[in-house]
């Protein structure tokens, strides 16, 4: 599956596997190839950091889109504003919606009731995925959404289906039925499952694989993120295998990782029939330089795979 080819892409996986550095990345190498860009997290309107934020100098993001790089716009996805823009589309008196909204009993209310949240950052989202300039085009034809934990990228994928089956009419089934339009066609949209060659991240990231695969939502595949290279042969490893087991020396563990990593990448390949692209491991110290590698790597991909 081409990268490029596709409008959005739903990054996901388990915290600490670099979802946001892959995003980032795949943002600058939409850019580079001329994509007008928007990269979206979902975020909470008190919390006010941003994790896509900080790659570009920010400290915070709002839910409106704004220019953070050339080609590159960036937002928060708010169920609050989900909220208020659903309400704004269906009832006039805006204002209001708006000053009801933002009672903290209320918003406790939402927060704690199943889907209601979700429901909320879905339809911020389809706005921005309907969102057309003053030339009449889509604002954006390349759209990455930097998707929270597991969990709850697990309940936003299988969202539209539930609430259609509980609601299959009304203002909010119509929204849903758009959304299906965009998200669960494969012409328009990928799921990636962002990962370590690590035992643990290995094991969850088969795990969501497979639940994705059991919703409706298409799935690119996983990004095995970190791939370290290994600067020894096959008669080198060897040799230095037996030198290592005859006596402790410094690095042994260093050296050991890399078997580790490669047996994980093999289980990974091996327990699932979608797509898996390695992602080198950079030694940068700064975020940017990080994101500008994997952007280059994605880029590869890019042209490996057309």
């Amino acid at each position: 599956m081409s990268f490029l080819g596709t409008r959005v892409h739903l990054i996901t996986g388990k915290g600490g596997v670099g979802r946001t550095t892959v995003s980032v990345g795949l943002a600058l190498a939409a850019a580079a190839r001329g994509k007008r860009v928007l990269i979206s997290e979902v975020g909470d309107p008190e919390g006010g950091y941003s994790a896509v934020g900080r790659h570009f100098g920010l400290e915070a993001l709002g839910h409106k889109p704004q220019a953070v790089a050339p080609g590159i716009d960036a937002c928060h996805l708010w169920g609050r504003t989900g909220h208020e823009l659903f309400g704004r589309s269906i009832i006039p008196a805006g204002p209001l919606i708006s000053a009801a909204l933002r009672s903290r009993a209320l918003q406790g209310f939402m927060m704690a009731t199943p889907g209601v949240y979700e429901l909320g950052i879905f339809y911020h989202l389809l706005q921005l995925l309907e969102a057309k300039g003053d030339d009449g085009r889509l604002r954006h034809d390349f759209v990455i959404v930097d998707m929270p934990a597991t969990g709850h990228a697990m309940a936003l994928a299988k969202l539209p289906a539930t609430v259609l089956g509980l609601m299959p009419r009304g203002p909010i089934a119509d929204a849903m039925r758009r959304g299906q339009g965009v998200l669960y066609s494969a012409n328009h949209t990928a799921a990636w499952v962002v990962t370590l060659p690590e035992r643990l991240p290995v094991s969850e990231s088969l795990e969501l694989l497979e639940g994705l695969h059991a919703t409706s939502v298409p799935v690119g595949g996983a990004i095995l993120n970190r791939v370290q290279t290994d600067p020894f042969d096959v008669a080198e490893r060897k040799a230095l295998d037996a030198f290592v087991e005859s006596s402790p020396v410094m690095g042994q563990v260093a050296f050991g990782r890399v078997d580790k990593s490669k047996a994980e990448i093999e289980r990974l390949e091996q327990s699932t029939d979608q797509r898996v692209v390695h992602l080198p491991e950079i030694l940068e110290l700064r975020d940017r330089d990080i994101c500008r590698g994997v952007s280059a790597a994605l880029l590869e991909h890019e042209a490996a795979a057309s």
